[in-house]
């Protein structure tokens, strides 16, 4: 797709239609909502408290890449790194299904 003829600036909602007219972006977009929804929360929950990457990284005894990936939503964190993840910043870990 030629994005030059879009202007330079423009708002996420702006660029999240120009993305959902792109083939198979709606179906990788349902496929990865979870990775997003939890980056979202890390980093949102980490800001509030003040925290780097290299902090947090430190206090569960691993790299500040491992952060990165997860904020990037690069991976999938294990249960035992969400429980891990949610002491280090002091807060409530929730899991729930919506039907």
């Amino acid at each position: 797709m030629n994005y030059a003829k879009y202007k330079k600036e423009m708002t996420w909602e702006e660029y999240e239609k120009i993305l959902m007219k792109r083939p198979g972006f709606k179906e990788a977009q349902k496929e990865t909502r979870l990775e997003y929804e939890i980056a979202r929360a890390l980093i949102k929950a980490r800001i509030e408290k003040g925290l780097t990457q290299e902090e947090i990284a430190r206090r569960m005894h691993t790299k500040q890449s491992v952060i990165s990936r997860v904020e990037n939503a690069r991976t999938m964190p294990s249960l035992a790194f969400l429980k891990r993840l949610a002491a280090v910043l002091n807060a409530s870990l929730k899991v729930q299904f919506e039907v």
